[in-house]
């Protein structure tokens, strides 16, 4: 039988464990997730659904480029679209937040079943292109 401090010892543990799943929520929601959690995030999820099997390249691939068409339709046939996007409203807004998310979460996945760590290869990436495109000069010197 456990004692009173042993009950309260556990209590508390799962209280600071609710506290801490509610702060990574939090963190989700504002937006302040990397991409490796993102990755856990979406490896727990296809785990869970035994969806693992069906995550091929290819597949992934695919299911990236049809979400791609679907972001592709939401600017189709509104011409040029301002930045900021004034003349959405805010479910034409919260839509696209849906389909930028969508690309988003199968280039992850894929990244990570093809062993890619996204996010070095972005660095590396900007690196490479900040050597090609060099800023050009300030000044007359």
């Amino acid at each position: 039988m456990e004692t009173e401090g042993e009950i309260e010892k556990k209590e508390a543990a799962m209280a600071a464990e609710e506290e801490e799943k509610e702060e990574e929520e939090e963190a989700a929601v504002a937006g302040d997730v990397s991409l490796q959690e993102l990755s856990k995030k979406l490896n727990d999820f296809a785990k869970e659904r035994d969806w693992e099997q069906y995550h091929s390249p290819r597949n992934l691939l695919l299911a990236m480029i049809a979400e791609v068409g679907e972001l592709s339709e939401l600017f189709m046939w509104k011409g040029e679209v301002r930045k900021g996007l004034a003349d959405w409203d805010e479910a034409e807004k919260e839509h696209l937040g849906e389909e930028l998310s969508d690309v988003l979460l199968y280039l992850i996945r894929l990244s990570d079943i093809c062993g890619v760590d996204l996010g070095d290869a972005a660095t590396r990436k900007i690196v490479k292109n900040a050597v090609k495109y060099p800023a050009p000069s300030k000044g007359g010197a």
